[in-house]
C-alpha cells in the first residue's frame, strides 16, 4: 500500500513565521535585494513614478505588503490577478539602450534573487525571535516560499530544489552583490527614512538604522560602510528574544498583522473591480 503523505496544519505554511516585529527587517531586506546591481539600478533609475518610494511612500508600502500577502495567503486566482497588475507596471521597468547596467523587471533571474531575499527576511525574522525553525516543518515552509517568486515569472524549477541548494545559491548570490555609490546613497536614504517628512522621521531614525544594520549579512554591512559591534549584536539578540517570548502568547490575528489586513484589502479591491496597484 502506498504511504500517505503527511498533511501539515495550515499554520505550518510560510505564515508560521509571521510576526509584526518582522517589519523591523524590511529595509534590510530591500538592501539585500538592491545589492544585486541590476536590481538596484532598476529601482534607482526606474521610470515608474507611481512606485517611487520617495514620491509615494504609502503607495509603495501598500504595493509591497499586498504582494507579500497575496503570495503567502492568496488563492491561485488572487495571485494571477496580482501578477497581471504587477506585469502592467513592470513592462516599463527596463534599462535604456547603452545603459551601464542592464536591467529588466521581467528578468527571471533577478526576480529569483528578490524572492530569495524575501524568504530570507521571513527566515531571519523568525530565527531572531524563536531560534531555528524546527526541522519537521522547515522543508515545508521552504517549499511554500517558492510562491514568493512563482507569483510573478519565476518558474518552479528555478527555485533551488531544497534548503541545502538554497544555501549554496544564497552564498553565490551574496558574492555577486555590489553596492556602489549610486545604490548606497539610495539605500542610506531609505534607512534614514528620507521618504518621510522630517517631523515624522526623526524620532525613528536611530531604531531604523539599528534594526536595518542588525539584519544585514556582514558582507553587505561592509558594502554599506556600516559599523556593527558585538555590544550592538547583544542588544539586537536580547530585544528579539523578548519579542519572541511575547509573540508566543499573541493570538493568530495579531501575529499575522499586517498581512491579514492587506490580503483583506486586495480581496476587497478585486471584488469591487478596483485597481490593485
Amino acid at each position: 500500500m502506498m504511504a500517505t503523505a503527511t498533511v501539515l496544519p495550515d499554520d505550518h505554511r510560510l505564515r508560521y513565521t509571521f510576526d509584526p516585529m518582522m517589519m523591523q527587517g524590511a529595509t534590510a531586506n530591500v538592501i539585500m535585494q538592491l545589492a544585486l546591481k541590476p536590481v538596484g539600478y532598476g529601482v534607482v533609475y526606474g521610470k515608474v513614478d507611481s512606485g517611487n518610494v520617495f514620491k509615494h511612500p504609502m503607495k509603495r508600502l501598500r504595493t509591497t505588503l499586498s504582494y507579500l500577502a497575496v503570495a503567502t495567503l492568496g488563492t491561485d486566482e488572487e495571485i494571477n490577478a496580482f501578477r497581471e497588475a504587477v506585469n502592467e507596471v513592470h513592462k516599463y521597468v527596463k534599462s535604456q539602450p547603452g545603459a551601464e547596467v542592464k536591467f529588466n523587471a521581467f528578468d527571471r533571474d533577478l526576480q529569483l534573487w528578490v524572492a530569495a531575499c524575501l524568504y530570507m527576511g521571513f527566515k531571519l525574522g523568525y530565527e531572531a525571535m524563536h531560534g531555528e525553525i524546527d526541522e519537521d516543518i522547515a522543508d515545508y515552509i521552504y517549499d511554500e516560499a517558492a510562491k514568493l517568486g512563482t507569483s510573478l515569472q519565476v518558474t518552479q524549477d528555478q527555485w533551488p530544489a531544497d534548503r541545502a541548494a538554497f544555501d549554496e545559491y544564497w552564498e553565490q548570490g551574496l558574492a555577486k552583490c555590489e553596492i556602489d555609490d549610486v545604490t548606497r546613497e539610495y539605500l542610506w536614504s531609505l534607512t534614514n527614512l528620507k521618504q518621510l517628512p522630517a517631523w515624522a522621521r526623526w524620532p525613528f531614525v536611530p531604531s531604523s538604522r539599528f534594526f536595518t544594520i542588525g539584519f544585514l549579512p556582514q558582507v553587505l554591512r561592509d558594502q554599506m560602510h556600516a559599523n556593527w559591534t558585538d555590544k550592538q549584536q547583544k542588544r539586537f539578540d536580547r530585544f528579539f528574544r523578548v519579542c519572541g517570548r511575547l509573540s508566543r502568547f499573541s493570538p493568530r490575528f495579531v501575529r499575522e498583522y499586517p498581512f491579514n489586513v492587506y490580503i483583506w484589502d486586495v480581496r476587497r479591491r478585486i471584488k469591487k473591480g478596483k485597481r490593485l496597484l
